[in-house]
């Protein structure tokens, strides 16, 4: 795995969706070995107009890979699959 690829999950107090996603995405960076972090969108104006009711919002490298649920198979793949 490239140690430059990055995730980051974007979520919101309260949220049983994001809840879910953290579990998800935590085992899989252990897993992996792979660094990730959170942003909460009610801490911007800005992040709050674009992710809206979309949280959580999950992106490897910038690009998103998942919004409401995770699914792991597949985020498993964009951290093990080469950047195109």
């Amino acid at each position: 795995m490239n140690a430059q690829r990055r995730v980051v999950v974007f979520t919101r107090q309260d949220c049983h969706l994001c809840d879910d996603a953290l579990e998800v995405v935590a085992r899989v960076c252990e897993d992996l070995g792979a660094p990730w972090t959170t942003v909460d969108v009610d801490t911007s104006a800005a992040l709050r107009a674009e992710y809206g009711e979309h949280v959580p919002v999950v992106e490897v490298d910038g690009v998103q890979q998942a919004f409401w649920r995770v699914d792991e198979a597949r985020l498993r793949r964009a951290l093990t699959t080469a950047p195109r």
